[in-house]
């Protein structure tokens, strides 16, 4: 019999501020690729992030992996760190990348990856808005 695969998924969330602006651009070219999102003053979302972990079930706990867990590192390595937060100003990791969607859920997956087994995968679907998400790895 192959061995049974099983995802689990834990959702958290956190309201952050952010502008899209490319330094090198001018500002009329800013204004032209990011619209509103290039708003000077900075804009906030309410994002929702779902952290999926895929691998095989472990015998012993029944578990692909403890939820507990999982939830306890999304609160320390995403929450605490981007709760009520300008993203541009306040996360280092954006002092030199922009806050997209896209980039948002890389640096996620950065920071959760070294906390949990190598041998199961992790996945990120952010959602900045109802509507519009991004998952990666895709």
């Amino acid at each position: 019999m192959s061995e049974k695969i099983v995802s689990v998924f834990r959702k958290e969330g956190f309201n952050a501020a952010h502008r899209l602006h490319n330094p090198a651009w001018s500002d009329a070219k800013n204004q032209a690729v990011f619209g509103k999102c290039n708003n000077p003053n900075f804009h906030g979302h309410n994002y929702d992030v779902i952290v999926q972990v895929t691998g095989p079930v472990d015998p012993e706990t029944g578990y692909v992996m403890d939820m507990k867990l999982l939830s306890d590192l999304m609160q320390v390595h995403v929450v605490e760190k981007f709760d009520h937060r300008n993203l541009n100003i306040e996360v280092a990791e954006f002092q030199t990348v922009m806050p997209s969607a896209e980039n948002i859920a890389i640096v996620i997956h950065d920071l959760l990856r070294p906390h949990i087994d190598p041998n199961l995968n992790l996945k990120i679907r952010l959602y900045e808005t109802e509507r519009n998400f991004v998952e990666y790895p895709a």
